[in-house]
């Protein structure tokens, strides 16, 4: 069987395109739809049940776009979301991500392992199931990267602020001792290079996009998804905030993408909404 429905992806701006680009790479033939909610970037400082509103909504906007498969590209949405998405809509595969902790604990050689995530992330729930579950035999440091996905937002991925910004939030995890390094949001993901040349060549970096794709890859072969063909997959892009804005950042971080149309107004929070 074959399925030419496109997969569905978000996050709270353009950070995901880190995972879409991971998606892409295996899955070259497969349509993509993506949803960048830079409007309302970043959500790791966003109450959780708005994260959660707000991603019902975007994901109801991806399956009227006819998306077979959901991607949540956002560690502090699958915190929040992703359980009710599932429950939501139990028909359709979700695919959802957290911070690399299971690996950064086989990679560590001292038993120190560092993450760098989002304050949403780390003060979830689903983040201290982890350590509960792989974290016991490790000492783990968190940091909050406050800053860094605004700065992607803007498309400053190396400007000499940026690039101080980063070092005071990697700073105190190496003083720690850490010798791996987790990017536990998928916005830092594209400022791998620049952490890795912080940390030196003793500290491995990694992060979680590779292995969603996989994920998400097993399941539409599960489910007899997976689109037949041998022709290259387009991509669509949506976004919340200033669509040109987005679209100029979205040019640097996927070139070709064109410009991104803005969300209709039934896929944007509403003031009343944000108030709740």
């Amino acid at each position: 069987m074959s399925d030419p429905r496109p997969i569905g992806v978000f996050d709270s701006g353009l950070g995901g395109l880190s995972v879409l680009r991971e998606i892409r790479a295996l899955l070259p033939n497969e349509d993509l739809l993506y949803c960048a909610d830079s409007g309302h970037a970043p959500y790791g400082e966003k109450p959780q049940h708005l994260i959660a509103a707000r991603s019902l909504e975007l994901c109801g906007f991806l399956l009227e776009q006819g998306a077979k498969a959901l991607v949540i590209a956002c560690n502090t949405a699958t915190a929040a979301a992703a359980q009710a998405i599932r429950e939501r809509w139990p028909e359709v595969p979700v695919i959802g991500m957290e911070p690399a902790v299971k690996p950064a604990t086989a990679a560590t050689k001292n038993g120190v392992v560092g993450v760098l995530a989002t304050t949403g992330t780390l003060e979830s729930a689903r983040f201290a199931a982890l350590l509960d579950q792989f974290g016991k035999d490790v000492r783990v440091l968190t940091r909050s990267g406050t800053g860094l996905v605004e700065a992607v937002e803007r498309g400053e991925q190396s400007s000499s602020a940026l690039l101080r910004l980063l070092a005071s939030h990697l700073e105190p995890l190496l003083a720690g001792g850490a010798d791996v390094i987790v990017l536990g949001c998928t916005h830092y993901v594209f400022l791998r290079e620049q952490v890795e040349a912080l940390v030196g060549a003793d500290v491995r970096v990694i992060d979680t996009g590779a292995a969603v794709a996989r994920q998400l890859q097993r399941k539409l072969v599960a489910e007899s998804l997976l689109v037949d063909t041998q022709i290259a997959g387009h991509a669509r892009f949506w976004c919340s905030g200033v669509a040109g804005q987005v679209s100029s950042v979205l040019e640097q971080l996927w070139p070709g993408a064109g410009e991104a149309q803005s969300l209709p107004v039934s896929a944007c929070l509403s003031e009343k909404s944000e108030e709740a």
